[in-house]
């Protein structure tokens, strides 16, 4: 049983790797231009959340502490 397993890995391997060169045939890859605009989205995106995040985080903590201030 697990002799005929190691003995059709080469096979099996060779398989493998005739479906995915089909398969990479029929991808359809993204020009220069699509990939410069979707890394820009993704950018700004990201800047836009992190700024975000950072002033909801300031006053946030700035309520938290106050509220603990209460409380000494």
């Amino acid at each position: 049983m697990m002799l005929e397993k190691v003995k059709d890995a080469p096979r099996n391997l060779i398989t493998f790797y005739g479906d995915v060169k089909t398969e990479l045939k029929k991808v359809t890859w993204p020009r220069k231009k699509e990939v410069y605009s979707t890394t820009l989205i993704v950018i700004i995106t990201v800047f836009f959340f992190g700024v975000y995040l950072y002033v909801m985080d300031f006053f946030l903590q700035n309520i938290v502490q106050r509220i603990f201030g209460m409380f000494q």
